[in-house]
């Protein structure tokens, strides 16, 4: 049985008839009643190239077929173009990190992303002082060892002990503070080849903007959390006296350091010497031991220092031990205040 397709796309089925050796009665088709004369140009006349064979015009399910397969190849390519625009794939070029972070290209905008390009910047720090130890947070700003933290973290202390995120804990010593703005400049004892954090720029945040905040929140190092920039410039109030504001006083200890907003206190007693700057405020929880970490654009550079939060106490009063944790209203010192402030550090300052 054969098959043969009419124009139509339907088929149907050719029965073949037998023949017989040696004879040609049955045989179909008939055959000529001549003998065929070979093919050739007429006597006398000069031989030329034969004359080109007409082009076949495909019809019906062959015609289909053919647009299909063309059809796919053309989608097929344009696939695959997207596919190496999206991915910034490219003939197996390995992917590239954002400019001036370390976060990939393939990884930009996930907090995932950023917490795995930026907590080998951030330690935890634990200070000893006469009456007690507190646990804080840091930002790794060069290679050898020196960190941002703020003043209230280790000031008054005798002892200062770092915590990379690799697990290795190194000894520190205090390089330089400024209680105005509430920052501190540590210095590893010896260490190199650390990861030094990408600093931002703050004048460049708005409301709104996603965030990622690490640190170590009750000692639990390495902590992520997110949210948003929910307000700029707002005027916090914190203490400028050593011992004031700890982190926590060792285990059943406060849960929040004090300061102060729109002429109250907050999560304690603030002192009597104070200060006032303007920070970021944001939703990404934060709790006692973030203090002093990092808060992280999604491009992976820090915009702010964390340094506040407001706790409502167990009753749920304003001005109580804040035991209760976050309540999304934390506050960062921006980033550029610590950028210009940094030289000052540097040379040793004490105020």
């Amino acid at each position: 049985m054969t098959e043969s397709f009419r124009h139509s796309g339907e088929y149907h089925q050719q029965q073949s008839l037998p023949g017989h050796d040696g004879g040609t009665q049955g045989a179909y088709p008939p055959p000529p009643a001549h003998e065929p004369k070979p093919w050739g140009p007429p006597a006398g006349a000069h031989a030329g190239p034969p004359a080109a064979a007409p082009r076949r015009r495909l019809k019906g399910p062959a015609a289909l077929l053919a647009a299909v397969a063309v059809a796919a190849a053309a989608v097929g390519g344009g696939t695959a173009y997207a596919v190496q625009t999206l991915t910034g794939h490219d003939g197996g070029t390995a992917a590239k990190n954002v400019n001036g972070t370390s976060v990939s290209t393939g990884s930009k905008g996930t907090v995932a992303g950023v917490a795995a390009a930026v907590s080998p910047s951030i330690v935890e720090i634990n200070a000893t002082t006469g009456s007690g130890e507190s646990t804080g947070s840091g930002v790794i700003v060069t290679s050898d060892g020196e960190i941002v933290t703020n003043n209230h973290v280790v000031s008054g202390a005798t002892s200062i002990a770092v915590r990379t995120s690799d697990g290795k804990t190194y000894q520190a010593e205090t390089v330089g503070t400024d209680s105005k703005k509430d920052l501190a400049l540590i210095k590893l004892k010896g260490a190199s080849g650390l990861k030094a954090a990408s600093l931002g720029d703050s004048d460049d945040v708005k409301v709104g903007d996603e965030v990622v905040a690490i640190g170590s929140p009750e000692g639990l190092t390495g902590t992520v959390t997110s949210g948003i920039v929910s307000a700029l410039d707002r005027d916090v109030t914190v203490s400028a006296d050593p011992g004031k504001g700890r982190e926590r006083q060792g285990p059943g200890g406060g849960g929040g350091w004090p300061f102060e907003f729109g002429g109250q206190e907050f999560n304690g007693d603030t002192g009597a010497s104070k200060t006032t700057y303007k920070a970021l405020q944001t939703d990404a929880s934060l709790n006692p031991g973030n203090s002093g970490g990092a808060l992280i654009d999604m491009n992976g550079e820090v915009i702010g220092i964390n340094s506040a939060m407001y706790a409502p106490s167990s009753g749920g009063g304003a001005g109580g031990s804040g035991d209760s944790g976050s309540v999304g209203l934390g506050f960062a010192i921006p980033v550029n205040t610590v950028k210009a402030d940094l030289a000052k550090l540097r040379a040793g300052a004490a105020d």
